[in-house]
């Protein structure tokens, strides 16, 4: 079963939804705005995304821009910053046991069912 960490305030990941409903694909969902990650969440999520922590950020949220860009971070303050505000996570991410994808294009999402 997909888990998807979703925001339903995002139009990128109701598309998702959509698409994984059409395809018949079963999932779980998780709001992660109501539902925050924990850091050590967080952590698991990036490893099975492969990817740098910064590489989960949404650069262009008011929340980053005013309290974090500019700034050399490390990981860890990176995935703090992500703990403390979930809005700054890109969305959504597809979960499929040990790999997780950002499912921003819906081709993507399609290679990874």
């Amino acid at each position: 079963m997909l888990q998807i960490l979703h925001n339903p305030r995002c139009g990128k990941s109701r598309n998702c939804l959509a698409f994984l409903d059409d395809s018949k694909a079963e999932y779980e969902i998780r709001n992660y705005i109501q539902n925050p990650l924990s850091e050590e969440e967080l952590k698991i999520v990036i490893k099975k995304l492969n990817i740098k922590p910064i590489e989960l950020v949404r650069q262009k949220e008011i929340i980053w821009i005013e309290h974090f860009k500019g700034k050399t971070l490390s990981d860890s303050e990176v995935i703090k910053a992500l703990a403390q505000y979930p809005i700054l996570i890109e969305r959504p991410i597809i979960i499929k046991g040990n790999v997780a994808i950002i499912g921003r294009e819906l081709e993507k999402v399609e290679k990874f069912l």
